[in-house]
């Protein structure tokens, strides 16, 4: 299962080290230069042209692209701040990737929540809207380079205005749903949303 943060290592009450000066962090965060792998289990390693993406709507049908739809599909290049559960902050990452924006266009429905399920089993539940207006990519390209598996590749889902553990890794599906269904570590008492700049680490934040 994929996700980037572990419930053993969060501790309440834990604030993080001391934020440098002049830095937009959200609180409680920390400054890291390294980009650090938390999963909770195995990493799958899923080759291209054994890869899809399939998209289900609340009617049960279907929309799915191999990788070759995926590469065909218009590409942005967004440069954004990523914000780990487990305290960590990390500037300006460079990714490439189709916008959900591209990928939902045709898709009819009229869900309000999502629900992303992974290759290895991980999933994940999201506000459709938190997919939309520019704010969510699938990509498969991190520094100029495909991703590495163990940071998601060769796609992951990238939403970078919440909390890292909903950018989840290999993603495979996304359902959207009438009913918001909790994911593998919302139910574990992590926040439903996760909002890094309300702090919403848990059930209740």
């Amino acid at each position: 299962m994929a996700t980037d943060g572990t419930a053993d290592e969060l501790t309440p009450g834990f604030r993080g080290r001391p934020r440098p000066d002049g830095v937009a962090l959200p609180p409680g965060q920390y400054v890291e230069r390294g980009f650090p792998v938390l999963t909770a289990g195995p990493t799958p390693h899923v080759p291209t042209d054994r890869w899809e993406l399939t998209v289900c709507n609340e009617d049960r049908e279907t929309w799915t692209w191999s990788w070759a739809d995926l590469m065909a599909l218009p590409q942005d290049e967004p440069t954004v701040d990523l914000h780990c559960v487990t305290r960590w902050s990390k500037f300006s990452t460079r990714w490439r990737g189709v916008s959900l924006d591209v990928l939902l266009a045709d898709v009819r429905s009229s869900a309000q929540y999502a629900l992303v399920t992974c290759y290895g089993g991980y999933t994940t539940n999201l506000p459709v809207a938190d997919l939309l207006g520019g704010r969510a990519w699938v990509a498969h390209t991190y520094d100029g380079r495909p991703l590495h598996p163990e940071h998601g590749g060769p796609a992951r889902l990238l939403v970078p205005h919440l909390y890292l553990w909903k950018s989840a890794k290999w993603v495979k599906e996304i359902h959207l749903v009438r009913d918001e269904t909790r994911g593998f570590w919302e139910r574990y008492g992590y926040h439903d949303y996760g909002d890094p700049w309300r702090e919403q680490r848990y059930q209740g934040d």
